[in-house]
Parts: structure tokens; C-alpha cells; sequence
């Protein structure tokens, strides 16, 4: 079992001239939209890879996320933070600790108009802060093939590959 620790309420990001991210810990109305929209990102991606049918991929990521988040953001050893570009919400992210000193982070989400200027890139680096604050020597992911633009900035900032599933349609 591990122990709850805590880690800083807010950290400025990225700043460019007048521009600052900074991420906060998620309130209970912020968790509405982000459990929505993960919802539905995830069902989609997993009907998408192949993993799911479309007509059961909405149930089984409800299903997913009641199993991993019971008590919505205050989900114990769970971290989820907002996102915040001059105090407009801009994306999101899930940090789990699990065993072995080792966070996995669940959901990284940038909200469209937003990607492409680097906050995808800020928002890793505030991750890799926020699981040193928690004593955790390793951070996993999961990313589905098809994602090639966040699989690129993944290996960028050094994230190897550790598993392959391949399938095949018979």
C-alpha cells in the first residue's frame, strides 16, 4: 500500500512574454468536464485501435474510469491537474502513483486550439515535477499506435518503448 504525499498546489509552466501556463489541482467542477470529455476521447480511441466495438466502447470506458477514479478527483494516490493559459482552462492531466516509485499518467489532454505551441511538451515536464515531489523514480504510459504526434513528442523527451501489442483480424 502506498502513502498519500503531498505535492505543490500550483506551478507556473511555461511563460512566453505575457503568456503563462500553470497548473492547478483539478476542482470538483473542472472533473465533471475533464470525466465527460475523457469518457468519449477514450471510448473513441479504443474503438478506433480496434481494441473495443463502437457499440460497447462508451459503457466499458464509463465502466474504466468509475473503476480507476471511485472518488472522482480526490481518488486517493491520484493527481489530476487543469491546465491554465492566462486563466483560460487549456487542457488537463492524470497522474497515478503506483507501486515500485513508479507514476503512470493516465490522460495528458491539450485542448485543440492550444496544441501545437508547446504545452503538450510543458505539461510532460510539469508531470515529471509533480512525480518527483512524490518520491517516484519512474513514469509509465500508455499511448495507442494511431497517435503518432504524441508518440513522437514522447520519444522526444525521452520516453522508450517498453511493450508491443500487435494483433492481427482473422
Amino acid at each position: 500500500m502506498h502513502t498519500e504525499k503531498s505535492i505543490s498546489k500550483s506551478t507556473i509552466l511555461y511563460h512566453k512574454e505575457e503568456e503563462t501556463m500553470e497548473a492547478k489541482p483539478m476542482t470538483s467542477e473542472e472533473f465533471s468536464i475533464f470525466l465527460e470529455k475523457s469518457i468519449i476521447n477514450y471510448a473513441e480511441e479504443k474503438a478506433h485501435s480496434g481494441n473495443w466495438t463502437e457499440e460497447e466502447s462508451f459503457e466499458r470506458a464509463k465502466a474504466d474510469y468509475a473503476r480507476l477514479l471511485p472518488q472522482d478527483e480526490k481518488t486517493e494516490n491520484n493527481h489530476l491537474y487543469s491546465l491554465f493559459q492566462d486563466h483560460i482552462l487549456i487542457g488537463s492531466f492524470w497522474l497515478a502513483v503506483m507501486p515500485n516509485k513508479t507514476g503512470y499518467i493516465y490522460n495528458v489532454e491539450i485542448v485543440k486550439e492550444f496544441r501545437g505551441q508547446g504545452f503538450g511538451k510543458s505539461a510532460m515536464k510539469e508531470i515529471e515535477i509533480k512525480a518527483k515531489e512524490l518520491d517516484l523514480t519512474k513514469i509509465e504510459l500508455h499511448v495507442f499506435a494511431h497517435n503518432t504526434t504524441a508518440r513522437r513528442l514522447y520519444e522526444k523527451i525521452g520516453y522508450e518503448v517498453t511493450n508491443v501489442i500487435m494483433a492481427k483480424s482473422i
